[in-house]
């Protein structure tokens, strides 16, 4: 992977931690998220204004990665009844690069290099190690099968969006029609407020369009680098933002203890640098 490529997805994975941060600052999760998918539908608006329509062996993984994107979604919104998904949540993560590097190999026959492998497998092992001591261990069944149900989808919606944007001939086109199909998700939210009279707080509003923002473009960013780098490499670089985030929680919010973070950071860090080294 070249320095630009890395660069770019550290990047994006910094991003993504920190409105994942922010959302730890708010209660009213799902209208963050609801305000976040409509700032996707936005950006998407105008993207598709200025680009030109993917080509149609790309449509499939369009498809195919918003129905998982919304499936995604409602997982998340049930996941946030759960006061403990901040204990396993980062399993899904943790998870996701080895369903995308497998998933890669098997369908297109890309694969990574020997150095590579351990790369990702350092980052999963991180992430998992997060896991593990905020008590992933002791979390009810149904949760952990929450997570795992997470990481099949994130996984399953990386291959899809690295398969589709590469056929697509256009990858500004290819991020239109996908953020623009995020649409039904915020005006779900809305239309479940409303039926139960509630409404959405101003800075619930501001905080997730920003956050919107700084999402489209972490994963904008992730997209355009799956065009010059692996899949399964790409997907764990990316997930080590679950770090990023816990070393935000430990800085900002003052999460104790540090020591079992930082230890995951060290070995995502090790992995991080195997995977820019491989060949």
């Amino acid at each position: 992977m070249t320095a630009f490529a890395l660069g770019l997805v550290l990047f994006s994975a910094l991003l993504h931690a920190s409105w994942n941060a922010m959302l730890k600052a708010v209660d009213d999760r799902a209208g963050v998220l609801g305000a976040v998918s409509l700032a996707h539908a936005l950006v998407g608006v105008l993207l598709i204004a200025v680009s030109p329509l993917p080509d149609r062996a790309s449509w499939p993984s369009i498809l195919i990665s918003t129905l998982v994107h919304y499936g995604y979604y409602l997982l998340l919104f049930r996941a946030y009844r759960h006061g403990d998904l901040s204990q396993v949540y980062p399993i899904s993560r943790g998870l996701a690069p080895a369903f995308v590097a497998l998933s890669a190999w098997f369908i297109i026959g890309e694969t990574l290099s020997p150095l590579g492998w351990v790369g990702l497998a350092a980052i999963s092992a991180g992430i998992c190690l997060l896991a593990m001591l905020r008590g992933a261990a002791q979390a009810p069944g149904s949760t952990i099968g929450l997570a795992l149900l997470l990481g099949v989808c994130i996984g399953t919606y990386s291959v899809a969006d690295g398969i589709g944007i590469r056929q697509s001939g256009t990858a500004t086109g290819y991020m239109g029609w996908l953020f623009l199909f995020e649409a039904p998700v915020p005006l779900a939210i809305a239309l479940h407020r409303h039926r139960n009279r509630g409404q959405f707080a101003p800075r619930t509003l501001i905080l997730g369009l920003l956050g919107g923002v700084a999402a489209v473009t972490a994963y904008g960013l992730v997209l355009y680098v799956k065009t010059i780098a692996p899949l399964g490499a790409v997907s764990a670089l990316r997930e080590s933002s679950v770090i990023i985030a816990a070393m935000i929680g430990v800085v900002v919010f003052g999460e104790r203890p540090w020591q079992g973070r930082m230890l995951a950071a060290v070995v995502v860090a090790v992995g991080v640098i195997a995977v820019s080294q491989a060949g």
